[in-house]
């Protein structure tokens, strides 16, 4: 019986090891918030630590011979490449854009961008734009050179491939924040800490697919080289890297990303740039003048995005079009002659970009015109006014956002906060090891349950389970508006059509922007906080429930229409189900994706501990941020785990 249900020995095993545990912890440590006893402060040590780093950090010799000119390094490459952008001047700014898309992309692109960077120049912001471009210049070039030399040590190594992939992992579910404390302790305020941290968070994705794509190279070409004796560096070089270029440039358009919405984030530890407008404006909940800077990384977010993926597809095209054409003279002479028009091409982007320089120069127009700017932060606060005074409330029948706000408040987060803090501490660790456990692996589990322990150990159990409530909230909302949308989408191919630009968009948009609106319609607190979360984590949502339900075996439907069965039933009993992991995957990212707003939601009155994070941040107090930022990192990887399917096969973690 066991043998055809595994899943009840886990639950009996379970249920033995709660019959010892449980009144073991009643005895020993009653009550239901975390027992004291089982509570590290740790303020005291981190608050040593972070004097003897400030005491020594101009003269201990591993900040005088490395860290120091690790700092020194990135703050002067920053430094050159905004100068060289001020140099060029706002014409050769946007030239240069214009002329690297028409490259990639073709004149459509080109157009659209130069567009996009010149709208920046027209919202005032255009010092500030140069600002995160110069940021990003040096974030990306950095995250790129550490995730492709990780990404090929993983590709070609097994060993490394399985010690990397755990990190990897973990980095990929923390929240952006949790990487800002760290950096600031060693680096303290300032670009080299925003830097740094942004390199972090963004060199795993070109990591990992640069290890996918070296170790997913088509056998028969490998097999091919091999055979006519090419040594391993040949093989690399002639083959390996060729056929991953797709995978890299996706890594490349990922990275770009990531950068962007860390680079933002990190004006709260002095990134400066637009990233440090947007701060200061949501600080003083000015909308306007966060909106005002808010559509430059909008924008700048949208370009790169559609840059850097068209590069990716034109490689993919190119790649497939050329293959087997080695073996004809005709066909080399076509292939050497695109390669020299390929060059040309970027002769011509670096002689058209100089020329425009030059002639702005000669002309004194460096700066962007002044007469040439639209002030929209003054219309966009009249407009908020407007709102707060007709729609915030006294909406006859459907009453205002501020209602709205409310009652999510009164009625869903305050409850649930309630309920989670009044369970019994061993409940909460038993509710977490039976979902990991029925999903998972025992060692699932146990990752998740000392995760939640560790959280308990910090001794912040009260103000993370009331980032977990957010979290629970924002995430019930996403799931049923994200499957309900999936599914229409996926049943009505116009809508699916409409739907996709749509959620293009908004899977480009950093996750600072996301804030604004809210604010906006909603004020600050922890419902606006939780509404972010919602729209942040909806775009993915839908789209793996779509190609979860599309992708439903064509012969499993066909059967159950000759049987009768109407469009509802398919849908539950055929579509559903054989979409199961394609849901819980969609749940898996539904959850990490909310974590990650929720916690930015402290700066917009979320409290709890992205409050603790900011506050750390803000008043210099490492102790408290540290802690809330440890915190973070444990309820993200608990979440993980109890949402992410596991199987063991060969000691490998699937889907991971």
């Amino acid at each position: 019986m066991l043998r055809r249900r595994p899943w009840l020995g886990k639950v009996l095993l379970f249920a033995l090891f709660a019959a010892v545990l449980v009144p073991v912890a009643l005895i020993r440590w009653p009550g239901t918030a975390w027992p004291d006893g089982l509570t590290v402060d740790l303020s005291g040590p981190l608050g040593s630590a972070s004097e003897w780093i400030i005491d020594n950090r101009d003269s201990h010799p591993l900040f005088l011979y490395f860290l120091g000119h690790l700092s020194n390094a990135v703050v002067l490459s920053v430094r050159a490449v905004y100068l060289l952008l001020l140099a060029m001047g706002w014409a050769g700014v946007t030239a240069a854009a214009g002329l690297i898309a028409w490259r990639v992309a073709g004149v459509r692109l080109a157009c659209t961008t130069a567009a996009a960077i010149a709208l920046c120049g027209v919202l005032g912001m255009w010092v500030p734009t140069m600002q995160t471009l110069a940021l990003m210049v040096v974030a990306v070039a950095a995250s790129v050179v550490a995730g492709a030399v990780l990404g090929l040590a993983a590709g070609l190594s097994d060993r490394l491939h399985r010690a990397l992939r755990p990190v990897l992992d973990t980095m990929q579910v923390l929240p952006a924040f949790a990487y800002l404390l760290p950096v600031v302790l060693v680096f303290g305020i300032g670009v080299p800490a925003a830097v740094l941290a942004t390199v972090v968070y963004a060199a795993p994705p070109m990591a990992r697919l640069t290890a996918l794509g070296l170790r997913h190279a088509d056998p028969g070409v490998m097999e091919a080289v091999t055979s006519l004796g090419a040594t391993p560096r040949q093989r690399l070089l002639t083959a390996r890297l060729p056929l991953a270029r797709g995978q890299l440039l996706l890594g490349l358009n990922q990275t770009i990303m990531m950068a962007l919405s860390m680079a933002v984030i990190a004006s709260v530890i002095g990134a400066g740039g637009l990233g440090d407008r947007v701060y200061q404006a949501l600080a003083s909940v000015d909308v306007g003048a966060a909106l005002a800077a808010g559509l430059p990384i909008v924008l700048l977010a949208v370009v790169l995005d559609r840059t850097t993926a068209a590069a990716g597809s034109n490689s993919g095209s190119n790649a497939g079009s050329g293959s087997g054409s080695g073996r004809r003279r005709p066909e080399l002479a076509a292939r050497l002659r695109t390669a020299g028009a390929g060059w040309a091409g970027w002769a011509a982007v670096a002689v058209g970009t100089a020329v425009v320089a030059l002639a702005g120069r000669l002309a004194g127009r460096l700066d962007w015109p002044p007469g040439g700017t639209v002030r929209i932060a003054a219309p966009v606060n009249r407009a908020v006014d407007w709102m707060t005074a007709h729609l915030y409330s006294g909406v006859p029948l459907i009453g205002g956002t501020a209602d709205w706000a409310g009652h999510f408040t009164t009625w869903i987060l305050d409850p649930l906060r309630g309920g989670l803090q009044a369970l019994p501490w061993w409940t909460l660790l038993l509710i977490v090891a039976a979902l990991a456990l029925l999903i998972g692996t025992w060692q699932t589990a146990l990752t998740a349950v000392l995760a939640l322990s560790a959280i308990g150990v910090l001794g912040v159990w009260q103000p993370s389970l009331d980032t977990l409530s957010q979290v629970l909230a924002a995430v019930a909302v996403t799931l049923v508006v994200g499957f309900a949308t999936g599914i229409a989408a996926a049943r009505s191919t116009r809508f699916e059509k409409v739907l996709r630009p749509v959620l293009d968009i908004f899977q480009t948009l950093p996750q600072f922007v996301y804030l604004i609106p809210v604010v906006a319609l909603f004020g600050v607190g922890r419902a606006p906080a939780a509404a972010a979360a919602v729209v942040y984590a909806l775009p993915a949502v839908v789209r793996i429930t779509t190609q979860g339900l599309r992708q439903v075996d064509p012969a499993a439907l066909e059967s159950a229409r000759s049987l009768g069965a109407t469009s509802a039933q398919q849908l539950r009993q055929v579509q559903l189900p054989l979409a199961g992991p394609a849901l819980r995957l969609a749940l898996n990212q539904g959850v990490v994706l909310v974590l990650a707003v929720v916690i930015i939601g402290g700066l917009v009155g979320g409290g709890a501990l992205g409050y603790d994070v900011v506050f750390g941040l803000a008043q210099g107090d490492l102790a408290t941020g540290l802690v809330a930022g440890a915190a973070i990192v444990c309820l993200g990887l608990m979440l993980d785990r109890v949402t992410q399917p596991t199987e063991r096969r060969g000691g490998e973690r699937k889907g991971a």
